[in-house]
């Protein structure tokens, strides 16, 4: 089973106070880039894995979604997508994505937004994926982007200038990853993008498009804080389709 971390009652604090959490979808400042990816939901059968408070699932929905499943591993994302969402469309269940079984050939699109870095078999996830879309079914997802992940450990320096830095540790490396992130030893899952992108290819995907997210100049103007991810890739976003 995959770690719960998100029903730490200090882990759950601190991440309920994130900007894309008080302000949803907006407050996420990849979300435009992930829109582009995105097929028009109108009429689909959605499944939004770690939906957490269901920010995305009610978007499908008011873009014309036919219905919508709504997966998390944790009951308090869970029951604040259930308190928050009044749609009989919208079905949230706990579920762990390690041991996810879905139906064949029953959504025309799969979306997360990062969740699968938190996976530990990531190909048996994919599998599941490609068996429960529809032939030309979409799948939709983010991830911290690999070098980051690889990156975040140990934390940034500066460089001579005052600049900071990302030493790299271990990239090649693949397995677990830990880190303290409103709680100690929050674990993640590092694979190298080779690995990402080649699981989806041996899985039957054809990769659409894939986005290493950096801020635009506007969003760094409204929000500086944004101006050190220009320094390396935080956000991988692919989109793929089932042939």
């Amino acid at each position: 089973m995959a770690q719960n971390i998100y029903d730490n009652p200090d882990f759950f604090a601190g991440y309920s106070r994130l900007p894309r959490q008080v302000d949803g979808l907006d407050g996420a400042p990849e979300w435009p880039a992930i829109r582009r990816l995105l097929p028009d939901p109108s009429d689909k059968r959605v499944a939004d894995l770690g939906c957490g408070f269901g920010w995305a699932s009610r978007w499908f929905r008011e873009r014309g979604a036919a219905s919508v499943l709504g997966l998390d591993l944790s009951q308090n994302m869970i029951a604040r997508a259930k308190a928050d969402t009044n749609d009989s469309a919208i079905d949230y269940r706990i579920a762990d994505l390690d041991t996810l079984d879905l139906p064949a050939a029953a959504f025309d699109l799969v979306y997360s937004a990062l969740t699968f870095h938190y996976v530990q078999d990531f190909a048996r996830l994919v599998r599941t994926i490609h068996t429960a879309l529809t032939p030309g079914g979409d799948l939709v997802f983010t991830i911290e982007h690999p070098i980051y992940m690889a990156a975040a450990h140990p934390r940034w320096t500066a460089d001579e200038d005052g600049r900071k830095t990302w030493p790299v540790n271990g990239y090649a490396r693949e397995g677990e990853r830990r880190t303290d992130w409103f709680a100690k030893g929050v674990l993640k899952h590092h694979r190298t993008l080779a690995t990402t992108i080649n699981t989806l290819i041996g899985a039957g995907f054809a990769l659409q498009r894939m986005e290493e997210f950096a801020p635009t100049p506007d969003q760094i103007a409204e929000n500086p804080n944004l101006a050190e991810e220009l320094e390396r890739p935080m956000m991988l976003l692919v989109s793929a389709r089932k042939a």
